[in-house]
């Protein structure tokens, strides 16, 4: 397995992904749009993990100088369970700390619990806030 940053190859392969493990997604977290828009802040805090050049894992990482996040974890179905989320997303946080970020979050779905206990395993753990979003005017 080969972990790297994203190229504009990989698109259709990392759409593909994501509707299978983030379905129903639309809106602002369309998959061509989360892309493109993540590809044009040319951050280089976007890795794919790759088999024989299939791509079987993501993760977006961001950073504003405050703290860094981290979306779109994601691994195909048949490739869990092997490490590879816990590989991208030490991946990822290398690359944040490289910047200088001295936090990390993210957020999980309130229907996906079941992912808690694994990013308590890699030191993650609740915070008690609340998260607030809008979206912002056309």
């Amino acid at each position: 397995m080969e972990l790297r940053e994203y190229c504009s190859a990989d698109l259709d392969s990392v759409v593909l992904l994501w509707d299978c493990v983030f379905p129903n997604s639309m809106g602002h977290n369309e998959p061509r749009g989360t892309i493109e828009r993540k590809v044009a802040t040319d951050d280089g805090l976007f890795f794919v993990a790759a088999d024989a050049g299939t791509i079987i894992g993501t993760v977006l990482a961001g950073y504003d100088g405050h703290r860094g996040w981290l979306y779109s974890v994601a691994v195909a179905p048949d490739w869990r369970r092997r490490g590879i989320a816990s590989q991208l997303i030490r991946h990822a946080e290398q690359a944040l700390s490289r910047l200088g970020c001295p936090k990390l979050n993210l957020q999980v779905r309130s229907d996906n619990s079941e992912v808690v206990a694994f990013y308590e395993s890699l030191g993650f753990h609740t915070e008690e806030r609340i998260s607030m979003g809008k979206l912002t005017p056309k």
